[in-house]
């Protein structure tokens, strides 16, 4: 909120001038507001009996409406930076956020921003834009609750019926679909006035959802709006997740609204991926993909390498078997080429022995015939 904020001011301040010189020609319309506004110069007002903000000095004053916007809508003050809204005829000071407030907001707003992108149904108001609303209420004494707010955030969906987005229009009159606050806790009045008295009004004008964001995550609540004008508690799913009703798809872990993790792990997440930068989440899965389908076929060529070696490895083991095998059979040759030798040099021994004895035989025949 800080810069933007400061800028937002002196935008607001110079208007406020032309405003105010405006108002006193006799206007009848605070200029680019598109409400009421004084029909001559400001009215000349009490101070307030005793001003406990010396950076607010107009905190508490009573001043009507049409004073409101010609004189209080806008920094009144060339050398004080304050806001202020308008509660039921009181002035009452916008606090300043402290800087974990700021980085809370500022990553809360990124998100919005983000889905409207995606998204573009709704438009948003946010700091020192004013939300003008009026809505009978029996709890006052006026009978109505007439405020103009400047909430931190404000919703508004393309199809609600108040017009909003036109480069004339310097404040919303209507109901926003849905508001954001950012706790002020430098009080217990501040406190009360964001947990009590603006969720009631809220829900008295009919603003849908009403979601309160504290970075000390003591006063953090989510709230959408029941058919009876009260607010019911989001309560986060088992993942720790809140969704929106009014803004389709919008969805956030509540712890991240502690943590801030920056908006590349955010595209990242399953929870954000719809709507933070999506073109990352594809791209990312893209390249996921091509890297996976490089390992697949880095992992075929392997597999067709491993095959061809082991269908080397296998063919070689063949050759190296068939080339057993044939040895085998050229050693059983042998050893039947020897057998058969040695079977043919049996048999001629046995011719031999066979010879020898018949001419021994016949040589002891033929001594027997002699000696006889």
């Amino acid at each position: 909120m800080e810069s933007r904020e400061m800028e937002s001011r002196e935008a607001l301040r110079d208007s406020s001038q032309t405003q105010t010189g405006s108002s006193q020609t006799g206007s009848s319309r605070a200029a680019g507001t598109g409400v009421s506004g004084p029909a001559g110069a400001p009215a000349q007002v009490e101070s307030p009996a005793q001003s406990v903000n010396p950076f607010a000095p107009d905190d508490g004053r009573r001043v009507s409406k049409e004073e409101y916007w010609a004189r209080w809508y806008e920094n009144p003050y060339p050398d004080i930076d304050v806001s202020y809204e308008w509660n039921n005829g009181r002035l009452e000071a916008k606090p300043l956020p402290n800087h974990p407030q700021i980085r809370q907001y500022r990553w809360f707003s990124l998100l919005l921003d983000c889905y409207v992108q995606v998204n573009p149904i709704a438009r948003f108001i946010d700091l020192e834009t004013g939300v003008s609303m009026t809505v009978l209420d029996s709890g006052v004494p006026s009978g109505k609750w007439d405020v103009v707010y400047k909430p931190d955030i404000g919703v508004v969906l393309n199809d609600n019926p108040a017009p909003w987005g036109a480069v004339e229009l310097r404040a919303f009159e209507g109901v926003c679909d849905m508001i954001v606050e950012e706790v002020s806790d430098s009080t217990l009045a501040e406190v009360r006035r964001d947990t009590e008295e603006k969720k009631r009004g809220y829900a008295l004008a009919g603003v849908k959802e009403y979601f309160i964001l504290d970075p000390a995550d003591r006063y953090m609540r989510f709230y959408r709006l029941t058919a009876s004008r009260r607010y019911a508690e989001i309560r986060p799913d088992a993942a720790g997740v809140i969704r929106s009703q009014v803004l389709p798809g919008f969805q956030f872990r509540r712890r991240d609204l502690l943590t801030l993790p920056v908006q590349e792990e955010l595209a990242l997440d399953d929870v954000y991926s719809g709507y933070v930068i999506p073109a990352l989440q594809i791209a990312v899965t893209e390249a996921e993909e091509e890297a996976a389908a490089r390992r697949e076929a880095e992992r075929r060529r392997e597999e067709e390498a491993q095959r061809a070696q082991e269908e080397a490895a296998a063919r070689q083991a063949a050759e190296q078997r068939a080339e057993a095998e044939a040895a085998a059979r050229r050693a059983e040759a042998q050893r039947a080429d020897a057998a058969e030798q040695r079977a043919q040099a049996e048999a001629a021994a046995r011719r031999k022995a066979e010879e020898r004895m018949r001419a021994m035989e016949d040589e002891l025949n033929r001594q027997r015939r002699q000696s006889s």
